[in-house]
Parts: structure tokens; C-alpha cells; sequence
């Protein structure tokens, strides 16, 4: 992410959280948020992609974000919601399902507090997150939707 080619943009985001850490996605990608719905589990998908879900009619895959920035999978609560989102994948549209332990707000973060995400001193995979702004005195990851998608895709 260059943040000095364009130093006042803004990014609309929808912030939603997993486990302690905040992550904030595009709002143009999202489509809807919806609570949980009874999942399809597919034999042998990876832990990230275990299912499939009918959002009004059409087949979902559904991902697991907290496994694939590396924390335990986790039981819905009360608050658990999906994030379906909207993304390009080799010149195709893709809606998915991303699963959040809790969805937050929509926010404006500021180009001028948003930074590369640091190669090292990470716990997360550096190739999934586009950046990190900062936002109210906190971090909040924003993770490469279509980075993550497209890895999932070649495996």
C-alpha cells in the first residue's frame, strides 16, 4: 500500500472483530452481513474453507478468517456474524462468506494512518494483510480479501 500517492484518501471499512484484534474490510466488497445460518460441511476442505451456505439461493463458500490469520477456531456466540463479500478473483466475481466473531462499524479510515504491514514481528501471514491503520489509539489489520482468496483458490 503507497499511502503517499493519494495522502487524503479515505477507505471505507466495515470493522468487525476476531478473537482480541480488530480487522476492517472494504465496505464496497461487502453485500450483506447475516447471522449465522446452518453450514454445508464439505469432506476433506481445509480448516479455512469447511463450508458451504445458501444466501438467498445461491451456494457460498464460507471462510473461517480466524484460522487463517493462525487462532483457534471458535463456536458461535450470540454475536458471531457473516460477512458476505463481493471480490475479484482472475477476472471473475466471487461471493463468499467470511465468518466474524463480532461485526463492529463502518468507519473512514484515513489514508495518512494506514501503513505497510511490517515483513517481521507479525502473527499473521504478512502475504494477507494489505495494511494496518491506526484508528482511535489501536491497530486495526486490513487484510487482502483477494490476496487471501486467490491462495485459497490455488490450493
Amino acid at each position: 500500500m503507497n499511502t503517499r500517492e493519494n495522502s487524503h484518501a479515505t477507505m471505507r471499512a466495515l470493522t468487525m472483530r476476531l478473537d482480541d484484534e480488530t480487522f476492517a474490510i472494504d465496505a464496497e466488497s461487502v453485500r450483506e452481513i447475516l447471522e449465522v445460518v446452518p453450514v454445508t460441511r464439505v469432506p476433506n476442505a481445509s480448516d479455512a474453507v469447511f463450508g458451504l451456505i445458501n444466501v438467498r439461493g445461491s451456494v457460498v463458500p464460507l471462510a473461517d478468517f480466524r484460522v487463517l490469520f493462525g487462532m483457534d477456531r471458535r463456536e458461535a456466540t450470540e454475536d458471531t456474524r457473516i460477512v458476505v463479500v463481493e471480490v475479484r478473483l482472475d477476472d471473475e466475481r466471487l461471493v463468499a462468506g467470511l465468518l466474524a466473531d463480532k461485526v463492529h462499524e463502518v468507519v473512514d479510515l484515513d489514508a495518512d494512518a494506514q501503513e505497510a504491514a511490517p515483513r517481521v514481528g507479525m502473527r499473521w501471514p504478512a502475504e494477507f494483510v494489505q495494511g494496518i491503520a491506526r484508528r482511535n489509539d489501536a491497530f486495526v489489520i486490513i487484510p487482502n480479501v483477494e490476496k487471501i482468496f486467490a491462495t485459497l483458490a490455488a490450493a
